[in-house]
């Protein structure tokens, strides 16, 4: 019987992920001719083109696109088959990158703690924090996230999901501003004043204004900027005001320089998960990971508000 060269398997993967192969060459370190043979032999083996050309770019054709999923799953798992089986975890002692996908806003409000806590507890251990430019499982499922964190977003269905905690947006100011003399701000007062929002999509429009819109009411949007930190940074220097996640204010640098009140109007709570792909589900460094992260962030969470929250 004539067995396959599982070693095709790899390129396979890389090849339908890059769509091009001098990507795939720079990713496996190959010259762009060996991946070229590498492309031929697998043509040969599946019966299919795989990449054709269209235009000066290359595009997977209908087998390929069906093939990729199956080929990335593939080669996860025989990664994981043949990973050293290990003893118990000693975090203590263990070494590993663990990478997280995260917004700017989590990052700055969470991320010192959660490495000095790390560092505490496992100091061979680096938590790596990837910016997060869109919501999606691909980092999960191609295995170069260790965890997602934020609001789920369109996730596959076999992606592990569990809460973190639970936000709500507040009203920021400078210190300066008049609202900031206010004991509880009006919604006649909050519509009154130029409002900076964050939007990775430039979306003006949000939770705010359809709970106002039920009042009869709108908000003049006069800035909108890609994420939190950018909003603040407005806010310090204008008289605008800022609608971020209180969680986002858990920074202490934040509150020296800004006045948070409650919002006058009603929105959703916010959910804030971390996801993971199943095929981590076992792994004991994993399991500690998720622990630590959803430990850190209740215990933060359940911490004094910061000065000037309700």
């Amino acid at each position: 019987m004539n067995e396959p060269d599982l070693n095709l398997l790899v390129a396979l993967d890389v090849l339908l992920a890059e769509k091009s192969v001098a990507a795939a060459a720079r990713r496996l370190r190959l010259s762009a001719s060996a991946m070229s043979r590498t492309l031929s032999r697998l043509r040969e083996t599946t019966g299919d083109p795989l990449l054709v050309r269209a235009g000066r770019n290359m595009v997977l054709t209908p087998y390929a696109e069906a093939l990729r999923e199956r080929a990335q799953d593939a080669v996860l798992e025989a990664r994981a088959v043949l990973r050293p089986a290990s003893p118990a975890l000693d975090i203590a002692s263990h070494r590993q990158v663990f990478t997280l996908r995260a917004n700017d806003g989590f990052v700055e409000a969470f991320g010192p703690t959660l490495i000095a806590e790390a560092a505490k507890i496992a100091p061979g251990v680096v938590l790596r924090f990837a910016p997060k430019p869109e919501k999606t499982d691909k980092p999960l499922r191609e295995g170069r996230v260790c965890l997602e964190i934020g609001v789920p977003g369109e996730m596959g269905p076999e992606i592990r999901m569990q809460m973190l905690f639970r936000d709500r947006f507040v009203g920021a100011v400078r210190r300066a501003h008049p609202l900031a003399r206010q004991e509880t701000v009006s919604i006649e007062q909050y519509t009154l004043w130029g409002h900076v929002i964050a939007s990775r999509r430039g979306h003006a429009a949000g939770p705010v204004d359809e709970a106002l819109a039920e009042a009869g009411l709108s908000r003049n949007i006069a800035a909108i900027v890609p994420g939190f930190p950018a909003a603040l940074a407005v806010a310090r220097k204008t008289d605008y005001i800022a609608l971020v996640p209180a969680s986002f204010l858990l920074n202490p640098a934040v509150d020296d320089t800004l006045h948070v009140f409650a919002l006058p109007v009603k929105t959703a709570p916010i959910t804030i998960s971390q996801m993971w792909h199943p095929r981590m589900e076992a792994d004991p460094a994993h399991r500690w990971l998720r622990q630590f992260v959803r430990e850190s962030c209740r215990q933060l969470m359940m911490g004094e508000d910061p000065p000037g929250l309700p």
